[in-house]
C-alpha cells in the first residue's frame, strides 16, 4: 500500500489545478485571462518545473485554463469532493475506486482518462484509503486498530508514527496474530476430520480439542447458542461416565480387598492365616504387612485384623479348625 506522498514531487497537471482554486472572476475574465496564465507559469516555475519557457508545458496550462473556463468551476473542486465523499467502502479496492471516480468526473473533465491523470488518481486513492483505515484505527480500542493496520498490509514504519507506538509493540502484535491464525489453521484441520458431520459432532470435536468458543463460532459457522447447548449435553455425558468410572473402580477395589470374613471357606482361613503369620515374622511394620498380604492375595478384611488385632487371628484359627 502507497505510505505517502508527502516527499513525491506532485505530477504537474495537480499544481496546475490546485492553482485554479484560488482564481476569481476577474482574473479569468477574457482581458485578464493571459496575465493570470503568465503568473500562474511563473508560479510553476518555482515549483521544479519548467513552465514558462517549456512549449510542451505552457500548452498544458493553456489547455487546463480552457477547460476551467469552459466549465466554470475549478477542476479540484470537484475533484476534492469526491476525494472526501470516499468511504473505507468505497476504496476497498482502489483500482475500481479510482475508475468509477474518473467516469464520474470524466464527463466534465475529459483530462482525467488519460493514463497519467489515472496513474495519479490511483496514487491519491491509495492514499486517502491509508488515511480512512489510520482514522478508523485510532478510533478503536485497545490493540484492535493495530490489528486492523497489520491486516491491511500498512507498512510497519507508518504503523508506529500514525498510531504512535514502539517497534516492540508493533512485533508483539504480530506475534500474537500469527499464533491465531495458526490456531485458525488448526480448527480448519479438525473440521476436516468431520466433514459432513452434524452441527452438533462439529462442534463437540472442536469443544474436545480445546478450540475456543470465538474460533468455534467463526470456523463452524454457529452461534454461542449451539456452543453452549452441546457443552451442557457434554456436561451430562462426563457426569454419567463419572459415574461409571467410579462403580468400576468401586468394583474393583472390592475385588482386589477379596471376600469378607464371613465369605472365606475355613481351608483358605487358616491357609491365609498361616501366610500372614509368616509375612509378620519377616516384618512388624504394617505398610509392609500390607503390601506382602497384597501380594499374596489376602483378603482386606484378614489382613485389617493382623495389623490391629493380631491376637484375633488364634479366635479366627480355632474357629476355622472346628
Amino acid at each position: 500500500m502507497t505510505t505517502s506522498d508527502a516527499t513525491e514531487k506532485k505530477p504537474l497537471w495537480l499544481l496546475i489545478e490546485e492553482n485554479f482554486l484560488g482564481l476569481s472572476e476577474q482574473d479569468l475574465s477574457e482581458e485578464n485571462r493571459e496575465q493570470t496564465t503568465q503568473r500562474i507559469a511563473g508560479e510553476l516555475d518555482n515549483t521544479g518545473y519548467n513552465v514558462s519557457l517549456h512549449g510542451g508545458n505552457m500548452i498544458q496550462l493553456r489547455q487546463a485554463m480552457d477547460g476551467r473556463c469552459k466549465v466554470g468551476r475549478p477542476l479540484m473542486k470537484d475533484f476534492n469532493d469526491a476525494i472526501a465523499a470516499l468511504t473505507l467502502e468505497d476504496v476497498a479496492e482502489p483500482v475500481s475506486a479510482m475508475g468509477k471516480l474518473v467516469r464520474e468526473l470524466g464527463e466534465a473533465w475529459p483530462k482525467l482518462q488519460g493514463s497519467e491523470c489515472k496513474t495519479d488518481v490511483l496514487r491519491i486513492v491509495e492514499n486517502t484509503k491509508l488515511d480512512l483505515l489510520v482514522a478508523k484505527a485510532k478510533s478503536l480500542s485497545g490493540d484492535e486498530g493495530i490489528r486492523l493496520l497489520i491486516e491491511e498490509d500498512v507498512e510497519s514504519e507508518v504503523i508506529t508514527k500514525a498510531l504512535d507506538i514502539t517497534g516492540e509493540k508493533l512485533g508483539q502484535v504480530n506475534t500474537e496474530m500469527e499464533k491465531e491464525r495458526a490456531e485458525k489453521e488448526r480448527a480448519k484441520k479438525l473440521l476436516e476430520a468431520v466433514e459432513g458431520k452434524s452441527n452438533e459432532e462439529r462442534v463437540k470435536h472442536l469443544i474436545t480439542n480445546d478450540v475456543s468458543d470465538k474460533l468455534i463460532i467463526e470456523m463452524a459457522e454457529v452461534d454461542q447458542g449451539a456452543v453452549d447447548g452441546v457443552k451442557q449435553s457434554m456436561q451430562a455425558e462426563l457426569k454419567e461416565k463419572q459415574r461409571l468410572a467410579e462403580e468400576e473402580a468401586a468394583r474393583k477395589k472390592e475385588e482386589a480387598a477379596g471376600p469378607s470374613l464371613e465369605a472365606i471357606p475355613p481351608d483358605e482361613m487358616l491357609e491365609h492365616i498361616e501366610a500372614i503369620r509368616e509375612i509378620m515374622e519377616f516384618s512388624d511394620k504394617e505398610k509392609e504387612i500390607r503390601v506382602m498380604c497384597e501380594q499374596s492375595s489376602i483378603p482386606t478384611a484378614l489382613v485389617d485384623i493382623a495389623v490391629s488385632e493380631p491376637d484375633k487371628l488364634d479366635e479366627l484359627e480355632k474357629k476355622a479348625e472346628g
